[in-house]
């Protein structure tokens, strides 16, 4: 997937409205087209790129991810997953987008360079969807999980042609191999020219005389693959990823579908995620809250000792820095941990226990007195939240 950011790729702002997206992407489209820029690899290069902007940002679940996480958010890169763009072939930027331009079956840029492309019909397999369910320890820290999916796969007897054998084809009389017949037709403007898919071969060029038993000339099968998937440290749950090519296998040897994977979090039973900062709120005793104490609150890799300061009041929140998530974004370092103290009062007490707190009562160090930064608590802690 390109580095560059997408806005830039396109030349619009981060406001830009889904017609000013699509006019963007047609320019980009025409300029870096491979038949206008023949031989030219940076060209093609330049094209999927746009290809590739233009399919996120057209998306506004894709779009709201990447402006939250950037790349990282709609692709995964950094563990080995590819964009929807960036994983494209020439024919399949043609096929998805051809309706922006209003051009032909394959290729909507024929009639502005002279001429179709002579493409012969892909055959693309269905994307899958999954879930994964992650700790916040896998997390924090990164994980690589192998999966077991039930998909089509190519079939092995014939190697996914769905032909018995290496000479079970021949070229298609009606196309003569092009996958594709053209139509000349006359109107009152004058003659018409149109250009669709073969319907004897289905636009692959070629038809099979005997089909493979297995598969029944379909080159694909069901079965299932075991798939490991790197995940990078900072996902976060909805969150989706992308692995090019490892969906369903496509009939006859076409482009494999892509497997999305989706991001759900395991519940930790103490620690609460809020972005990359994480919450965990601490009971403590009166006791220890007037007079001060140590004490382990869970983190990510196990207990963090901490101090209870002398006169520690309830909700007073601790915040320990660095100790969250790392962001999927590295270059934005790590959340926080935030302690929130909750001072627990007994529920029952004892004969003795109530004479002792009667008579401490009576003291003035137990009379409620805040100062100023104890009646600014509630105010403090809803600026943090929001």
């Amino acid at each position: 997937m390109s580095k560059r950011d997408f806005y830039e790729i396109l030349e619009v702002s981060k406001d830009a409205s889904q017609e000013e997206l699509k006019k963007a992407y047609r320019k980009q489209a025409l300029k870096w087209h491979p038949d206008k820029n023949p031989g030219n690899k940076d060209a093609e290069e330049n094209f999927k790129e746009a290809a590739e902007a233009y399919e996120i940002l057209s998306d506004p679940d894709k779009r709201k991810r990447y402006n939250q996480f950037g790349h990282a958010g709609v692709s995964g890169n950094s563990s080995g997953f590819s964009g929807f763009g960036g994983g494209m072939s020439i024919d399949e930027i043609f096929r998805h987008f051809g309706d922006i331009f209003g051009g032909g079956f394959d290729d909507p840029f024929g009639s502005m360079f002279g001429g179709g492309r002579n493409r012969r019909v892909v055959n693309k397999g269905s994307n899958l969807r999954v879930k994964v369910k992650l700790t916040i320890e896998e997390i924090a820290h990164g994980t690589e999980k192998k999966i077991k999916v039930n998909k089509y796969i190519a079939c092995e007897t014939c190697h996914g042609t769905g032909a018995k054998g290496a000479n079970a084809f021949h070229t298609c009389s009606t196309c003569n191999g092009s996958g594709q017949i053209t139509q000349v037709t006359r109107t009152f403007l004058g003659q018409m020219q149109t250009t669709s898919v073969c319907p004897h071969c289905g636009g692959e060029g070629k038809v099979i005389t005997d089909k493979c038993p297995d598969c029944a000339g379909n080159g694909v099968i069901k079965g299932e693959e075991v798939i490991s998937i790197k995940l990078p440290a900072g996902v976060a749950e909805g969150m989706q990823l992308s692995l090019t090519g490892k969906g369903n296998a496509a009939a006859r040897g076409g482009e494999p579908g892509d497997l999305f994977v989706q991001i759900e979090e395991i519940k930790h039973p103490d620690i609460e995620r809020d972005g990359n900062n994480l919450l965990v709120n601490l009971f403590i005793s009166f006791i220890d809250a007037t007079l001060g104490t140590s004490v382990d609150v869970p983190a990510i890799d196990g207990k963090i000792k901490i101090r209870i300061e002398p006169g520690t009041q309830s909700g007073k929140i601790l915040r320990l820095k660095g100790k969250g998530l790392m962001s999927i974004n590295a270059y934005e370092g790590k959340g926080d941990l935030m302690v929130t103290f909750h001072v627990w009062t007994p529920r029952s007490l004892t004969k003795e226990e109530k004479l002792i707190l009667e008579k401490l009562g009576k003291s003035s160090s137990f009379t409620p007195h805040p100062d100023i930064k104890d009646k600014n608590f509630f105010s403090r802690v809803k600026d943090y939240f929001e």
